[in-house]
């Protein structure tokens, strides 16, 4: 019988999709109208480097890319950037369709409610807030937070255990494979995926493995099936 249901983050309960390369587009343009010494192209390519050699968790991209192109790091063609990323980030930020309505159906039916995302814990809990989720949530686990993060079945215990509950008696919801997926596998947990497809090999993986995953098209499919 479940009692906790788990979801991730990052395109599970709201749409990441493309949002972050239309601020960081935008971010570069800010920083070109400011100053910046190459073309809004030549700069969005050099971010991505970046953002690739970095990471996408690291906070001083723009400063990196002010220094490569202008040999210098000009504080207002930096700021204009972050300035214009959040905001553009958080204009575009929205939650999954009938998101609301599903927590607030769990809650009814007295399940217990937590969150395991990997990144930063303050940017997490900035996406709570801003979304007004964070009310519904028994508990929220950032990888940050407990120096472990997904797909490592560490970061699912600490989860269990502080919403008092087994794997035997938890349900993971989220959109990664290799992530969310894979790290409820390694700690015993059944989990259901949503917005995402499986590839051959990760479907192979799973039958091999005796581990179903269901489909979700939405996150009130859940309704019917909890």
């Amino acid at each position: 019988m479940i009692r906790a249901v788990f979801f991730d983050m990052d395109d599970t309960l709201y749409d990441t999709s493309g949002f972050a390369a239309i601020a960081r587009r935008a971010a570069v343009k800010a920083m070109v109208h400011n100053g910046l010494q190459c073309s809004e192209e030549e700069g969005y390519s050099l971010l991505m480097d970046i953002v690739k050699e970095k990471g996408s968790n690291y906070d001083k991209h723009f400063n990196i890319l002010a220094k490569e192109v202008n040999g210098i790091e000009d504080p207002l063609i930096i700021v204009n950037g972050i300035i214009t990323y959040h905001n553009t980030k958080f204009a575009m930020l929205k939650l999954e369709p009938e998101c609301f309505s599903i927590l607030l159906y769990l809650k009814s039916k007295d399940y217990k409610v937590g969150l395991i995302t990997n990144g930063k814990q303050l940017k997490q809990w900035e996406k709570l807030v801003r979304l007004g989720l964070y009310p519904f949530f028994d508990d929220v686990v950032t990888s940050e937070s407990v120096g472990v993060e997904k797909p490592n079945p560490e970061i699912y215990k600490i989860a269990m255990n502080r919403l008092d509950v087994t794997a035997g008696t938890s349900l993971m919801i989220g959109n990664s494979f290799e992530t969310d997926i894979m790290g409820a596998y390694n700690a015993g947990i059944p989990s259901m995926i949503i917005n995402s497809e499986f590839t051959e090999e990760q479907q192979k993986f799973m039958d091999e493995h005796n581990y179903h995953v269901r489909k979700l098209s939405s996150l009130i499919d859940l309704m019917n099936i909890l």
